[in-house]
């Protein structure tokens, strides 16, 4: 069980990595107080996407898995 939860949160790390860095980004640039430090603040954003990720998709990996075992419950 816990080898198929890391591959599923493995899978799912990319995407929830890019969605928070991708709306971090767009908050960082469109305040304007915020922008005048971009250049500063777009490089502890891609860290802190990076580690933010990791925990989440940790989380989000058995409600996935539950899904997919229901799934092959009710077809069964």
């Amino acid at each position: 069980m816990l080898k198929t939860r890391f591959g599923i949160a493995a899978l799912i790390y990319a995407m929830i990595n890019a969605v928070l860095f991708g709306a971090g980004l767009v908050t960082v640039l469109l305040v304007p107080a915020l922008a005048k430090y971009a250049m500063e603040l777009i490089p502890l954003l891609v860290m802190a996407s990076f580690v933010a990720a990791l925990p989440i998709a940790w989380l989000l990996a058995p409600a996935l898995l539950a899904r997919f075992e229901r799934r092959r419950m009710a077809a069964s």
